[in-house]
């Protein structure tokens, strides 16, 4: 075992917790938006950095799993919608 595979086992499992939150979350609200995803995007942006400190190893993955996720599901998202749009368009 490598002498990250700690922390790359961390990444993956708080990736996946995070990205099926945001699924969870857009299924049952109906009130979050992309605006809403964004917002939280940003404020995690702003988190990345706040790093005067240093948060360590394990944080910055966790950190950098959540802000992956999210931008993951905001293009997954965005994609979506203009499939839907372009569908909708094409329709006569």
């Amino acid at each position: 075992m490598s002498m990250t595979a700690w922390r790359d086992a961390a990444y993956d499992e708080s990736y996946d917790k995070t990205y099926k939150s945001l699924v969870r979350r857009r299924a049952e609200d109906p009130l979050f938006k992309i605006s809403d995803l964004a917002g939280i995007l940003l404020h995690l942006y702003v988190q990345d950095g706040n790093d005067q400190g240093g948060r360590g190893g394990l944080q910055d993955a966790l950190l950098q799993s959540m802000i992956d996720a999210h931008e993951h599901f905001l293009a997954d998202w965005k994609a979506e919608s203009l499939n839907v749009k372009h569908q909708l368009g094409g329709q006569s």
